[in-house]
């Protein structure tokens, strides 16, 4: 005699799409709240720099914005690695079980819509904007300032091709023309 299980497949996966939901709900707060910091940091390094006139403050700029703008990114995929697999593993499996066409349809229909493509974009360059052009710029005013040390040059130099490796990351990673965009 078989004993009536105490947990259907359908509560497990209820149960993963609520745990997953709630961490994308967190991440999204988060990763948002990093703009945010990026924006009052970038504001601080700059006071300081023209409080000081100490021009090699603003090398300060690219570090703080790299770290900043990978944990934005890394957060932002991991957002979009929970919808993919609410649309693609967790609504399927829930809608066959239920005996149901689709399950989870806002995870589809708010992708829909024929201006989403526009907001990528915008977004791609607000993020660019944030974490690489105002970085460089600072490297472009710490430059124009003479006065460097060769020391100081090198390691301006490097956090150059770090925020321009940031840069391609997020071009990279930009929804819908990364690698993981369906």
């Amino acid at each position: 005699m078989t004993q009536p299980q105490d947990v259907t497949v359908g509560q497990l996966l209820l149960a993963e799409y609520h745990t997953v939901k709630d961490e994308q709900k967190t991440r999204i707060g988060f990763r948002d709240n990093l703009l945010y910091v990026t924006l009052t940091m970038v504001a601080a390094v700059i006071a300081a720099t023209a409080q000081a006139k100490r021009p090699e403050m603003l090398l300060a700029l690219p570090p703080v914005c790299v770290v900043l703008g990978w944990t934005y990114l890394v957060n932002d995929e991991k957002i979009s690695a929970i919808g993919r697999h609410v649309r693609h593993d967790l609504g399927p499996r829930l809608a066959q079980l239920a005996g149901a066409e689709r399950a989870f349809t806002w995870e589809t229909v708010h992708r829909s819509d024929s201006r989403r493509r526009q907001r990528k974009v915008i977004q791609c360059g607000v993020d660019l904007l944030a974490f690489c052009a105002v970085p460089l710029a600072g490297l472009a005013v710490y430059w124009a300032a003479g006065g460097t040390s060769a020391g100081l040059v090198v390691l301006s130099l490097v956090e150059a091709l770090s925020v321009l490796g940031l840069a391609v990351q997020v071009v990279l990673y930009t929804q819908p023309f990364g690698p993981t965009a369906p």
